[in-house]
């Protein structure tokens, strides 16, 4: 499947809803010089691995479809479902190889380079607006190139209420490393969870 540039909510629809496996959407914008870089390296993404199903939005011309999957900036990348449901986020610019980390499984990319790189549990990293230990954890994450799904719990009220339930903690940022939790950025238990050396390499 090649990359599909939007041109309509219906459209997306149309080729979202049906879809068995995870839609992997890019919302970027010509009014943004990162987006536009971005954009690139979103589309090499796409080039190298045909078999997954992409899709391209411009939000500067299709205004209602980054709005229902809570995309507040761009570049913004997700995994969607048919039913509607986000599983992955990454937003910022990253390179082809980090989306590849991000939204393919293992096998894929084991498939089509034949080399076998870090393999990393599921990430959840809990974040609020206001806090600036939430945006050193996250682009600590980044420069390891470990895919992570991100949760506004200041923009999500239920979610932080289950934080709280899961934890007992209520400030951020916290982790879920594979069902472990690290509350604040502590970067050694990080590196721990995710096997890590000192170094910050898998």
């Amino acid at each position: 499947m090649s990359l599909i540039a939007v041109r309509s909510e219906e459209e997306f629809d149309r080729v979202v809803a049906p879809s068995k496996d995870p839609v992997v959407v890019g919302f970027f914008g010509s009014f943004s010089t990162a987006s536009k870089r971005a954009e690139t390296t979103f589309r090499e993404f796409s080039r190298e691995n045909p078999q997954q199903p992409v899709m391209l939005v411009d939000v500067g011309r299709i205004k209602g479809i980054h709005k229902r999957f809570g995309v507040s900036s761009v570049p913004t990348v997700i995994s969607v479902t048919g039913s509607g449901e986000v599983v992955q986020k990454v937003i910022g610019e990253q390179d082809a190889s980090y989306y590849e980390r991000a939204f393919l499984d293992h096998a894929q990319v084991m498939r089509r380079d034949g080399e076998d790189g870090p393999r990393f549990p599921p990430i959840t990293v809990y974040v609020s607006d206001t806090c600036s230990w939430c945006t050193r954890v996250k682009a600590y994450l980044r420069k390891q190139r470990v895919p992570f799904h991100e949760v506004n719990v200041s923009r999500d009220p239920s979610a932080a209420s289950a934080l709280t339930a899961k934890t007992g903690q209520m400030g951020v940022p916290q982790l879920d490393i594979g069902g472990k939790y690290v509350v604040g950025f502590d970067k050694a238990r990080i590196d721990d969870l995710l096997g890590l050396s000192p170094g910050g390499q898998a």
